[in-house]
């Protein structure tokens, strides 16, 4: 009998252990929503899934006065069939400021597990991803920002990636 009442003290105990960490979930992805808003959100879309090294994705991001006193975090999202052959992608970011200078970021993506499960949301046969590009970052300068991607894998033509997205929030 005794056996019974601490098996169920432990199962109660362990109930009530997930229902918090569930709400405490719940509750961080409510605030974490509300404390961001979408300054930008595009993406291009790889014609036949095959992404060749000199089809540079270009992106215009027109910066005002007023936005010069925010922190933004940027991200790129990354979508990709199941079919796409490796564990990661290597992207070059070239930032062109509005008075011509630019700023070069190079950034590995992993996809997949050392498993070969892929990370992301999938679904059907693709698979989507988003990584920061930077955090907190506050514009020096207002005007035209020209943000140009291109991969920075070692085939000239890589096959499996839908499209890329650039995503700039507001910090709030």
């Amino acid at each position: 009998m005794k056996m019974k009442q601490n098996n169920k003290n432990i199962i109660t105990k362990h109930l009530r252990s997930i229902v918090i960490c569930i709400t405490t979930l719940f509750i961080a992805s409510s605030i974490t929503s509300c404390n961001s808003a979408i300054f930008y959100d595009e993406h291009k879309t790889i014609a036949n899934d095959t992404w060749n090294i000199a089809d540079k994705l270009v992106f215009n991001v027109d910066v005002e006065e007023t936005d010069l006193s925010n922190a933004y975090n940027f991200f790129i999202d990354l979508r990709n069939t199941k079919n796409y052959p490796y564990s990661n992608a290597f992207l070059f970011i070239k930032t062109i400021f509005p008075d011509g200078g630019f700023a070069l970021d190079t950034m590995e993506c992993p996809l997949t597990e050392p498993s070969g499960k892929w990370y992301g949301r999938v679904s059907s046969n693709h698979v989507d991803n988003r990584f920061y590009l930077r955090k907190s970052t506050i514009f020096p300068q207002k005007g035209i920002y020209q943000f140009e991607i291109f991969h920075g894998m070692r085939d000239t033509n890589v096959i499996g990636i839908k499209n890329i997205g650039l995503r700039i929030e507001e910090v709030q």
